[in-house]
């Protein structure tokens, strides 16, 4: 949760022409504090949480990387909220369609193998 909480805000930093001086002062935080929520060796208070949603307009579940999206079936919208990396990460895999396939179809017994791989 933390290493998507950094990555995020980080994007949403940068987007809006940021530097981690300039949104610590926003936030009342130091440079440090902006620093360290974005390389993931620090957590953001509640508080200071809320302010960044509340600055970006994102949702907490969002930012804290527990985004939730519903499906309807009488409906064409469909959407959920991604960090850059997780869209690379997803593009890269459907170059090698055998392990996306596999991912797809039993994502944990794939996980489990690469993760024993990594071993």
């Amino acid at each position: 949760m933390m290493i998507l909480f950094g990555k995020r805000l980080r994007e949403l930093r940068k987007a809006a022409n940021l530097t981690q001086k300039q949104l610590g002062a926003k936030l009342s935080v130091t440079k440090v504090s902006i620093s360290g929520y974005e390389n993931s060796t620090r957590m953001a208070s509640i508080e200071t949480l809320v302010d960044i949603a509340n600055l970006f307009k994102v949702d907490l579940d969002y930012l804290i990387g527990t985004d939730s999206y519903v499906v309807s079936d009488n409906s064409e919208e469909y959407g959920i909220r991604m960090a850059n990396e997780e869209i690379n990460l997803i593009q890269e895999l459907r170059k090698h369609m055998d392990l996306y396939n596999n991912l797809l179809n039993d994502p944990k017994r794939t996980i489990e193998l690469i993760e024993k791989k990594l071993r």
